[in-house]
């Protein structure tokens, strides 16, 4: 079983990875020969995988790296057992993850969040390795930290109930924004979007920043159990750029798979591409607002267009910056214009 767990992850992982991840290549290369230990059978006994802290500003895609490692090891993105940090800010929620423990109210009543049912369930037969991913870490009590250094270290979680949860075949993935702000106002105003991204030495910078505010938060205990600490680059022009490339094609491909042979192509003009990235991006939270401006701008009015039977099977639809520039309008091949 191991060896079948092993041949089928792919082998050019790293690659799979660049095509959803852009302009981190750090993280790639940091994360990738952790999956080849497994692969080879050569991961560590008593102890997680690997254990990586993911920091940067918001929209650099923290979080999108682990969705994409889950996706490529095991076929979609929500095999990851997901922890909301900001669900536990307070110390006595944290029970929560290891269920209550015995002599409280609602002891037997109360599941744990966590356990190892629920960790096997986000492997896979393609791949026995479990994506774990404690969302916006900073955010959670001091408790929760505690709770996990003997996860990190030894790879064991002790449940209310006495039975514990193995996480030796799992990798571990935390995100914080700690320093994000620090970060930021380093690059300001030097950082746009003219294309042109932080060198070397403001990359170093930001590592700096990230790192310090790391140790400030947490105990050494904690931040000696973590295998990488990797810090996110804001995202340049050029970056944003290829996103967007990454979500139209998203979008092309959900055009094809809902309406069949009735879907059609679209094509965007250079005005069009460039209001989205406008209303979708900027240099403080990156590309996280972009696909709602995509779903907002493109999506809605397409729909209208497709409920008008405006749009030929196979033809080719246009899309073009509004003369108002405040929206974007529809045409066919041939230019004629389409209601939306």
């Amino acid at each position: 079983m191991e060896s079948r767990w092993r041949t089928s992850i792919p082998e050019d992982l790293a690659a799979r990875l660049r095509e959803r991840i852009v302009g981190q290549e750090e993280a790639i290369e940091a994360i990738t020969p952790y999956v080849d230990l497994h692969r080879a059978g050569l991961a560590p006994e008593g102890r997680p995988l690997g254990v990586f802290l993911l920091l940067g500003p918001t929209g650099t895609g923290k979080t999108k790296t682990v969705e994409a490692l889950a996706d490529a090891l095991h076929g979609s993105e929500r095999n990851v057992l997901r922890v909301d940090c900001g669900e536990f800010q307070l110390e006595h929620e944290v029970a929560r993850l290891v269920g209550a423990p015995p002599g409280y109210v609602g002891h037997r009543e109360t599941q744990p969040m966590i356990n190892q049912s629920k960790l096997n369930a986000v492997s896979s037969e393609r791949c026995g390795l479990s994506i774990v991913l404690f969302d916006e870490i900073e955010k959670a009590a001091p408790a929760l930290g505690r709770l996990l250094l003997g996860v990190l270290d030894k790879a064991t979680l002790k449940l209310s109930d006495n039975t514990t949860v193995n996480f030796e075949r799992s990798i571990i993935f935390m995100t914080s924004n700690l320093g994000a702000r620090e970060m930021m106002a380093e690059l300001a105003p030097a950082f746009g979007f003219s294309g042109k991204g932080p060198g070397d030495g403001s990359v170093e910078k930001l590592k700096r920043i990230g790192t310090a505010a790391v140790r400030k938060r947490f105990s050494p205990e904690f931040v000696n159990r973590v295998d990488r600490v990797l810090t996110y680059r804001p995202l340049d022009r050029v970056a944003l750029d290829s996103i967007l490339d990454l979500q139209l094609g998203a979008l092309q491909d959900h055009i094809i798979a809902r309406l069949g042979p009735a879907g059609f192509q679209l094509r965007l003009s250079e005005a069009a591409r460039g209001l989205l990235l406008k209303e979708g991006t900027c240099a403080e939270y990156g590309a996280r607002e972009l696909k709602r401006t995509i779903h907002r701008r493109l999506m809605q009015p397409l729909a209208r267009v497709v409920l008008g039977r405006q749009a030929a099977p196979g033809s080719v639809v246009r899309v073009e910056r509004a003369e108002s520039g405040e929206g974007l309008c529809f045409a066919d091949g041939a230019g004629l214009p389409l209601a939306a």
